[in-house]
């Protein structure tokens, strides 16, 4: 997991071959203008979601993992908190190949870590993730799904 400000994104290019596509799309474009939506960016390998989220209670979020991509999440409307349990820590959950997501009920994250509009947060396939932890009703954000 990486987290950190937008205008230090690049330096995290060298992660993936695919990054440097992200990064010149947010220098391109304006996320906060976009409608909800899917955009495909590079057919499958990357694309970003534009959606509107409910804003959860930390024990309501559900920890996921991807095995195939990676997550770039950037908060666009207020803060959003996401909870973190390593991969290598989470018991055996059912994958579901077709949406790339494994899903772990009922289990709290073991930490917490807030970004606030103009910050990021990366998880790779080993980081498990609780998205949308927020106090406001409703979550604009902007999601790059990266083939890892």
């Amino acid at each position: 997991m990486v987290i950190d400000t937008l205008e230090k994104l690049s330096s995290y290019e060298s992660l993936n071959p695919l990054f440097k596509d992200v990064i010149d799309f947010v220098k391109n474009n304006d996320l906060n203008a976009m409608e909800p939506g899917k955009y495909p960016i590079k057919g499958d390998d990357l694309f970003l979601n534009i959606a509107i989220a409910k804003g959860k209670t930390p024990d309501a979020a559900v920890l996921e993992t991807h095995n195939v991509m990676i997550d770039i999440q950037i908060p666009l409307s207020g803060a959003e908190t996401y909870g973190y349990t390593a991969a290598a820590s989470l018991p055996e959950a059912e994958y579901n190949a077709e949406k790339d997501i494994t899903k772990f009920g009922d289990l709290l994250a073991e930490s917490y870590v807030t970004c606030q509009p103009g910050m990021f947060a990366i998880f790779f396939p080993q980081d498990g993730h609780a998205p949308c932890i927020s106090i406001e009703p409703e979550i604009k954000k902007a999601i790059f799904k990266i083939k890892a």
